[in-house]
């Protein structure tokens, strides 16, 4: 199968979870998070807890399969080669982890109070998984023109992952935020021991990943 840049997965590989390249940014950027997370507890905004738990998760879980279609097929299709502080998965460092930790916390402040609301005749929920989706596909047009983050394959473009990846992720964020309390934590929970059970096997027992 044609490749862009087959060399960007071994310059992947070649830095995963090695500290050789930490850079103390990570540290503010994890005050950061902390911060939003602590300031939506203290307001007792929940439903905002949830929405980016729930991105969180699924972001887990696509970066997961991610690294796993590295191991079966031989590449990624996406790689972080280098910039990065701490390279978990293949696909993602530890700074892009973090931006979607709370990215499904800050962009809930754009959906309406009642789940029904319809803008442009597109329910709520829908339209700004859309948007929101739309704005990070736009955002990593630029980021695959730099030498930190590759699309492996032709095929594996802007549109690709703006339907198959973010607006899964945003949807997840956005469902979960008007969800009830056992809902939100079966999904995020479920989720979570998945992530955890998979990361436990394919990178701590058989190291696959």
């Amino acid at each position: 199968m044609e490749l862009f840049h087959p060399e960007a997965t071994n310059q992947a590989l070649s830095i995963l979870r090695s500290g050789e390249n930490f850079n103390w940014i990570v540290i503010p950027i994890l005050a950061f998070v902390v911060f939003v997370y602590l300031s939506e507890i203290e307001k007792k905004n929940w439903k905002a807890v949830a929405a980016g738990l729930a991105l969180y998760m699924t972001h887990w879980l696509f970066e997961i399969a991610n690294a796993l279609i590295c191991k079966f097929s031989g590449h990624a299709l996406w790689t972080v080669p280098t910039g990065t502080s701490f390279l978990i998965l293949v696909g993602v460092g530890i700074e892009l982890s973090f931006m979607f930790s709370v990215a499904g916390v800050i962009l809930t402040k754009l959906l309406p109070d009642d789940p029904k609301t319809k803008i442009l005749g597109i329910g709520s929920r829908w339209f700004f998984a859309i948007v929101n989706a739309a704005l990070f596909a736009i955002i990593e047009i630029f980021l695959a023109k730099t030498p930190a983050f590759i699309w492996v394959y032709p095929w594996w473009n802007s549109l690709t992952v703006f339907i198959l990846v973010y607006i899964p992720f945003f949807l997840a964020a956005n469902y979960a935020y008007y969800w009830d309390k056992k809902k939100q934590v079966r999904f995020i929970g479920g989720l979570f021991i998945l992530n955890a059970v998979l990361m436990i096997v394919f990178a701590g027992i058989l190291k696959w990943i």
